[in-house]
């Protein structure tokens, strides 16, 4: 196989940090929506406003042309509102096919158990979507995995922190088919030369152009995590390492995302 030329390595970085970065900046209008109608009520948020306030703003992110998003919301701190406990806010775009048998439907808000002693609630604190933004206070793409609470398929959601005068108030974020993405990227990364594979920062793939890599799967490669940590931690490494094995690796901006192309054969 060919080299990967920098050229073509630099058009899939710029199309993996465009496809995530246009649903952030979407996200990223939300919390700051949130956070002025928090400090517009001094602190005072019910539940039944926050609902009414996240639907009007997801709403339109649903019914917008060429839109990915097939979730969306706002998951509350525990200690947030005053009128509930634990809230997410959390709507289903038409396109989401959760619990509906694989018919298409309307907007609706997603029906998760909020009462702690139910046998099926689940708290969302422990989660990896809420508990990286909590900790780096900084926006991250989880997955793929298979959502059971809100899509049912192979997903990737994005979610960044909400503060409020310096305290954390919960997560705004969104979910993504990892087919789309897949849709959407596996041709430029085709066009690399060689094997190219999108991963996260726990070495899973998102996707990749090598027939056996499978979305969701560990990419197993030697001193492959040592580097993704530095990229977490710093955001690169973003002109490129090249590990023993001869794979390089490349961050993608600070979507938490890198390039893993394999050697010259």
């Amino acid at each position: 196989m060919i080299p990967a030329a920098p050229a073509l390595r630099g058009e899939v970085i710029a199309m993996v940090t465009s496809t995530f970065d246009s649903t952030f900046e979407r996200i990223a209008n939300w919390r700051d929506v949130l956070v002025a109608y928090t400090r517009a009520h001094d602190g005072v948020v019910t539940a039944a406003s926050l609902d009414s306030l996240v639907e009007s703003l997801v709403r339109h992110e649903f019914g917008r042309e060429g839109a990915l998003v097939v979730g969306a919301g706002f998951v509350a701190h525990p200690q947030f509102l005053k009128d509930a406990q634990w809230h997410l806010a959390w709507w289903l775009g038409t396109t989401n096919t959760f619990d509906s048998r694989g018919r298409l439907q309307e907007v609706r808000r997603l029906e998760a158990e909020e009462n702690p002693r139910a046998d099926n609630f689940r708290d969302y604190t422990t989660l990896e979507w809420w508990r990286v933004p909590e900790k780096t206070a900084r926006r991250h793409i989880t997955g793929p995995y298979v959502d059971y609470l809100c899509t049912d398929e192979y997903t990737l959601t994005l979610t960044m922190p909400v503060f409020w005068k310096e305290i954390f108030v919960g997560v705004v974020g969104a979910d993504l088919y990892a087919r789309d993405i897949e849709s959407i990227l596996f041709p430029k990364l085709k066009a690399l030369g060689r094997s190219g594979t999108l991963v996260n920062s726990s070495a899973r793939v998102v996707v990749s152009s090598d027939p056996n890599c499978e979305a969701g799967s560990l990419f197993r490669i030697p001193g492959l995590s040592d580097v993704l940590r530095a990229v977490v931690a710093s955001e690169g490494p973003a002109s490129g390492q090249t590990l023993d094995s001869g794979h390089v690796v490349i961050a993608c901006s600070d979507t938490s995302l890198s390039l893993v192309i394999d050697p010259v054969t």
